[in-house]
C-alpha cells in the first residue's frame, strides 16, 4: 500500500484490510472484486491484484507462511527488489537493503553524488548496500527512511539536527539542498478517446471488465475506445463501440491525469433493447457503488449522469 502512496492516506486502508482479512489465507479466499473495492482511493490497482495473487500463492504453495529469503520473495507477484529487501530485512532480520526515495536522497547527500536521478540509482543502491550492517539491517533501513522522511527532506533539510551531519559531504560543500539532482521531466502527452454510455430499455448502463494486463487491468469500466495521442477528441471510434447504434456526443470532455499522460474523453450515448447481445455487465443507474470503479470511470459516470438524467430515470 505504501508504494506510491503516503502513510497518512494508507493508515485507514491498512486497518480496514487487517480487520476484514486478518491473515494471508483470509485474503486469498476473498473475491478479487472485494479486494479491489476495499482498495478504492489508493490508485495503482495492479498492486491490489498482485496482493491478491500473492496471497493465493502463499496460501496454496507455502502453507500460509512467507519465505524469509529475499530471492524467494522476488518470485512472488507484485514483489520487486525494494519490497523483497524490505520484507527480508524488516520482517525477518535478514541482511538485505531496501532502497526507497528517502534512502536515495540520504545516500546522494551523504556522498555528494551529483549525477542526476534516475541514472544515479544503481550507484546510490551500491552505497546503501555498502553501509548495511550484518546485524539489524531492518533497523538500519528504517532509520535511514525516517531520517529521509523527517530530517533530510527534499526541500529545506534540517541538517542541524541530523545525526549524520559530520559524515555528510553535501553539507561540507554547501550542496545539501541541491541534491539529489533530477533530469528534467518530459511534458506529459495527452491521449484522447471515446467512452460509450450504452443504456438499455430497463435504464441499465453497460459496464465491462478491462483485460488483466495493462493500465487499470481487471477493473470494471465504462466501455471506451483505445486511448491514443494525436487523435481528434470528437472522433467516434465506431469500430470499437460495443454495438452498432446511433451514438450521440454529450457536451464537454472528461479529463483525467495518469502518471505518464493526460487523458481526454468524449462521452457518447447510445440506446439499445434489453435483448440485444452485448459482452459485459448491465448496471442499474443507482448501482455503480457496487463495483470497484477506478477514478476516471467515476468521472465518466458523473459526467454522463449529469447530462442524461432524462434517459436514466
Amino acid at each position: 500500500m505504501l508504494q506510491q502512496t503516503t502513510a497518512a492516506t494508507v493508515k485507514p486502508y491498512f486497518v480496514n484490510f487487517l480487520v476484514r482479512w486478518s491473515d494471508v489465507k483470509d485474503l486469498a479466499a476473498a473475491p478479487l472484486d472485494d479486494v479491489l473495492h476495499a482498495w478504492q482511493g489508493l490508485g495503482y490497482y495492479a498492486r491490489a491484484r498482485n496482493l491478491h495473487k500473492c496471497a493465493n500463492i502463499i496460501a496454496a504453495d507455502y502453507e500460509g507462511d512467507f519465505s524469509k529469503s529475499e530471492s524467494d520473495l522476488l518470485t512472488l507477484p507484485g514483489i520487486g527488489p525494494y519490497t523483497a529487501a524490505a520484507i527480508a530485512a524488516i520482517a525477518f532480520g535478514q541482511k538485505a537493503t531496501p532502497v526507497d526515495g528517502n534512502i536515495e536522497r540520504v545516500m546522494a547527500r551523504l556522498n555528494a553524488i551529483s549525477e542526476p536521478l534516475p541514472k544515479s540509482k544503481p550507484k546510490l543502491k551500491k552505497l546503501a548496500v555498502r553501509f548495511t550492517p550484518d546485524e539489524r539491517a531492518g533497523d538500519y533501513a528504517q532509520a535511514l527512511m525516517d531520517i529521509g522522511a523527517t530530517i533530510c527532506t527534499p526541500k529545506s533539510p534540517n541538517c542541524n539536527i541530523c545525526p549524520l551531519i559530520e559524515l555528510c559531504r553535501a553539507v561540507a560543500v554547501g550542496q545539501a539542498e541541491n541534491l539529489p539532482r533530477r533530469e528534467a521531466k518530459k511534458p506529459k502527452p495527452t491521449r484522447r478517446g471515446t467512452a460509450f454510455w450504452l443504456v438499455n430499455s430497463q435504464s441499465e448502463i453497460l459496464l465491462r471488465r478491462r483485460p488483466e494486463n495493462g493500465l487499470l487491468g481487471g477493473m470494471i469500466e465504462v466501455p471506451s475506445s483505445s486511448w491514443l495521442e494525436g487523435e481528434s477528441a470528437g472522433a467516434i471510434a465506431n469500430e470499437e463501440a460495443p454495438i452498432l447504434t446511433d451514438w450521440e456526443a454529450l457536451p464537454g470532455i472528461v479529463r483525467h491525469t495518469f502518471t505518464h499522460f493526460h487523458l481526454e474523453l468524449v462521452v457518447v450515448v447510445g440506446r439499445c433493447s434489453t435483448q440485444e447481445k452485448t459482452m459485459g455487465i448491465w448496471c442499474g443507474a443507482t448501482e455503480f457503488d457496487q463495483y470497484a470503479l477506478p477514478t476516471v470511470m467515476k468521472k465518466i459516470v458523473a459526467h454522463a449522469q449529469k447530462y442524461t438524467k432524462k434517459h436514466t430515470h
